[in-house]
């Protein structure tokens, strides 16, 4: 095994030797050409920095990711790697070459990938797995500041990111959305069609990245042999210098999301302003074999002449067990997405369900906090009542609308289980819950106005997601302070799809069912039944002034003239005194810009006419601060609905659900 890094210094020879090694010491920057080069790390295991799961095999192979869901591994060159000069700050050129493999724990099914990256420091901190692949996290993800640059190798197709496939090839620059990629292919000499290539086939492949400073291009090569293609299968032009610090840490970064794959660095050769010394394939050590599934199955042949008919007897009560307990799985199952849990699992997680695992209940049943005994993740499993009124057509609406959506900003459903006459969906756990339990009542604390302001603008993004980002136009239906949750660093996620009404972009909806929860129904609802992206708004709207004032849209024990809460905020708007509405726990600690954007903004999505409203993709404009809201509100006057007119909706106190209304 060979390992070096080569620092050439060239220095004009009329100094004399004492201030040659001065000038030496004082500019390290006189260094041009630096070079590594790995054929297997066998010998080279303390000149590579590794944290998270990453390690070094006995034969020499760098593994970043074993068959473990959700981790990250990191594997760096331990030294800070020029690749700035210092009197310009002009980036240099510089290439590489490595051999990888990637294994997933299913054939077909990989999780998630790696990247080669220069990064400012080795330890990427608060970088998290899956879909991050261990260089970012959602806080940070798209910010100048994070000077990452990364070639990504990814196995998984994440909507959110933009991701073209479940088997390409990216450039990103300090963001997991990349810049340029395209499907993994190689070009074979002489021939100019592109020949496809499964990364997650588990063959050996080499890498070439080239940067050129002079022409300000990326160029990304892969091939199953030696001999590096004539033609690259992806180039971009931009020039790096805005990006890169003048030292930076080379090296890679895999990780794994609920699948998991094994991602394998055989070897690495690294060169800057200089030829890239290549990779012999013959040379390097050996991928190893995924493990035998047949073992088990020779095993018990062997063994089955001695012990069959036991074994014939043990096989015919377990069958009659199964059949006991067996789950019938109906035609609709079959086209149900993600992945379906065993009853006994849920049930192991949850402890049987118990009451002191219970996180909370409402109309359509009950979610309970468990940990999943084989990867010890935490969930919320909600369980539907047999006496919901949610039924199968909405159980079966949110499973196969929440199970394919993916968004920081949305509570990830995770899977699901059906048992006889028990519905269970398996979702992320949010540790501080509801949003709900923090502004009505007592809560059991206050949430601060910038963690308000965050959390409007993070459901403000999940909306425009559903209604615009996705394959298909989702409307919610169902937007309420009870259906947002929130995560461990309070960033409020949309839940509860089970009401959720999908169709393609430019049609109409054909129901004519009203359902929702009082207090958050658009007025046109009660008048055509068809729920659209701007009914959507008006319920969003009501969010807003809960998260803002801290009370519910409809307050029964209210006086008459606070009772309907968008009525008392245009009130108040009209005598000039807005942020009198504001809730009186945050004790006048708030931003007072933000504030009137807000509330502004609550009242133009509570407009009477759908066509008055804005959309979610002009709400997230406003939020951002990218559009300006307009100077006068008056217009909006006669198209905010009295809703003391609607004294035919018997309100529930916002928290039970409304449908077949007929006005």
């Amino acid at each position: 095994m060979i390992s070096h890094h080569k620092t050439n210094v060239l220095i004009s020879s009329s100094f004399n030797l004492f201030w040659v090694f001065l000038i030496f010491l004082t500019n390290p920057n006189l260094c041009q050409s630096q070079e590594l080069f790995f054929d297997g790390f066998k010998d080279d295991g303390n000149n590579l920095t590794l944290n998270g799961n990453a390690k070094i095999l006995n034969n020499g192979i760098l593994q970043l990711t074993n068959d473990t869901s959700r981790l990250l591994g990191h594997a760096f060159y331990p030294n800070p790697i020029r690749v700035k000069t210092s009197n310009n700050g002009k980036a240099l050129s510089f290439s590489t070459v490595f051999a990888f493999a990637l294994i997933p724990e299913f054939r077909t099914l990989g999780g998630h990938g790696f990247a080669f990256t220069l990064a400012p420091n080795k330890d990427l901190p608060g970088a998290l797995p899956s879909q991050y692949l261990g260089l970012l996290n959602s806080s940070d993800n798209g910010n100048l500041t994070n000077h990452i640059f990364a070639v990504e190798f990814d196995e998984v197709q994440d909507f959110e990111f933009k991701d073209i496939n479940d088997n390409h090839v990216g450039i990103n620059i300090n963001s997991m959305i990349s810049n340029a990629s395209v499907p993994a292919v190689y070009y074979v000499d002489g021939n100019s069609t592109a020949q496809n290539i499964t990364m997650k086939s588990g063959k050996t492949i080499l890498c070439w990245i080239d940067y050129d400073a002079e022409k300000h291009q990326i160029n990304v090569s892969l091939s199953l042999s030696n001999d590096k293609p004539n033609r690259s299968m992806l180039s971009y032009n931009v020039d790096l210098s805005p990006y890169l610090d003048e030292f930076m840490y080379v090296g890679f970064s895999g990780s794994t999301g609920l699948l998991a794959s094994s991602h394998y660095i055989m070897g690495w050769s690294f060169n800057v302003n200089g030829k890239v010394t290549a990779l012999d394939l013959a040379s390097l050590p050996r991928v190893p074999k995924p493990k035998k599934e047949s073992f088990g199955l020779i095993l018990g042949c062997s063994i089955g002449s001695v012990i069959g008919f036991f074994l014939f007897l043990g096989l015919v009560v377990y069958l009659v067990w199964l059949y006991k307990n067996r789950d019938i799985i109906e035609s609709w199952e079959l086209d149900v997405g993600p992945h379906r849990y065993p009853y006994h699992e849920l049930k192991q997680a949850t402890k049987g369900f118990k009451e002191k695992q219970l996180l909370g209940f409402g109309g359509f049943g009950k979610v309970y906090k468990g940990t999943l005994p084989n990867s010890n993740i935490e969930v919320a499993v909600k369980r539907i009542s047999h006496e919901s009124k949610q039924g199968l057509q909405e159980f079966v609406a949110e499973i196969s609308s929440i199970g394919r959506l993916r968004h920081r900003n949305l509570v990830q459903l995770l899977g699901w289980c059906r048992r006889k006459g028990d519905l269970m969906l398996v979702y992320d756990y949010m540790p501080n819950g509801s949003l709900d339990k923090y502004l009505f009542n007592e809560p059991k604390m206050i949430l601060s106005w910038a963690q308000r302001f965050d959390i409007i603008k993070g459901v403000a993004s999940g909306l425009l997601y559903l209604h615009e980002g996705w394959e298909q136009t989702v409307i919610h239906r169902d937007i309420k302070a009870g259906n947002v949750l929130l995560d461990a660093d309070f960033n409020g996620r949309l839940g509860d799809f089970g009401l959720a009404k999908l169709y393609e972009h430019g049609a109409n909806p054909s129901t004519t069912r009203v359902v929702g929860t009082l207090g958050y129904l658009a007025p046109e609802l009660t008048r055509t039944g068809k729920p659209t992206p701007s009914s959507d708004v008006f319920a969003f709207g009501a969010l807003i002034f809960e998260v803002a004032c801290g009370r519910r849209p409809i307050e029964p024990k209210a006086s008459s003239e606070k009772m309907f809460l968008v009525d008392w905020v245009w009130d108040i708007w009209k005598v000039g005194a807005l942020f009198d509405v504001l809730d009186p726990k945050l004790k006048g600690d708030y931003n007072e810009i933000e504030a009137g954007i807000v509330l502004k903004l609550g009242l133009m999505c509570s407009a009477e006419a759908p066509d008055s409203r804005p959309s979610m993709r002009q709400v997230v404009r406003y939020l951002d601060g990218e559009a300006t809201l307009p100077e006068e509100l008056e217009r909006l006057g006669g198209n905010i609905g009295n809703r003391s007119n609607q004294s035919c909706q018997k309100d529930d106190g916002g928290t039970g659900e409304f449908e077949d209304f007929v006005p």
